[in-house]
């Protein structure tokens, strides 16, 4: 059976009064009793309900939200009905959502920079309506830190997504405004060669995720030259 199969097999035995939870959970059970490698599956059921109780986190889920997250997610347009299924059940509330984030962070154990794509992708959905809300943000910063991802860490990816205050490109590097210039050289060259899309390709489960490497990039760097003209380097 192919992935997307497996969650439709699932889905089909599943009603509304079940709920999200105890769907998943059955269907993670019964893929490890017919010996399937569940991480695929697990990965991607848990991303779709994570994504889906993000949208929740507000108490209101746009249009505008849902078109995100059909651009974080990557799915086969003959599957879209099974996946549009999921995202409903899920997103009847936030309950739950630790779970799947843990989930997540477990599959992918030791790959901080895919777990920040996971996190953008989800910063993307809460900020599709021009606004992230202060449950939306508690929603994100309760899953960074599951993902790890905590302190400067984090404010490197609410720089990139709040608006609201000018970023500090100190802040984006994950440097002290005291470091001398080789210091801050050396802490630039060693995220770009980490968040380079070109050292992901095997890895990047979407076109997406490579996309969102390419943005952290391009504020990584844009840090940079702000750093650079602010004392003068060439």
């Amino acid at each position: 059976m192919t992935l997307w199969s497996e969650i439709r097999s699932f889905l089909s035995e599943t009603s509304q009064a079940l709920g999200i939870t105890p769907c998943i959970e059955r269907a993670f059970e019964a893929i490890g009793r017919v010996g399937r490698e569940p991480n695929d599956v697990t990965f991607t059921v848990a991303l779709i309900a994570l994504s889906a109780k993000m949208a929740k986190a507000d108490g209101i889920v746009t249009d505008d939200e849902v078109g995100a997250f059909r651009r974080v997610i990557d799915v086969p347009p003959e599957e879209e009905r099974n996946v549009a299924r999921l995202f409903d059940l899920a997103k009847a509330d936030v309950a739950g959502y630790e779970t799947y984030a843990g989930r997540i962070a477990k599959i992918v154990e030791g790959d901080a920079a895919f777990l920040a794509s996971v996190l953008d992708g989800l910063f993307h959905i809460a900020s599709a309506d021009g606004y992230i809300h202060e449950a939306e943000l508690a929603f994100l910063e309760r899953v960074a830190a599951i993902f790890g991802i905590v302190g400067s860490g984090f404010e490197r990816i609410l720089a990139r997504h709040v608006r609201r205050r000018r970023s500090d490109p100190y802040a984006v590097l994950d440097v002290d405004p005291a470091a001398d210039d080789d210091e801050i050289r050396k802490r630039w060259k060693e995220l770009v060669r980490l968040t380079h899309p070109d050292g992901h390709h095997s890895t990047a489960r979407s076109q997406t995720e490579l996309d969102e490497m390419s943005d952290r990039l391009a504020a990584i760097n844009s840090a940079w030259d702000e750093i650079r003209a602010e004392r003068g380097l060439h």
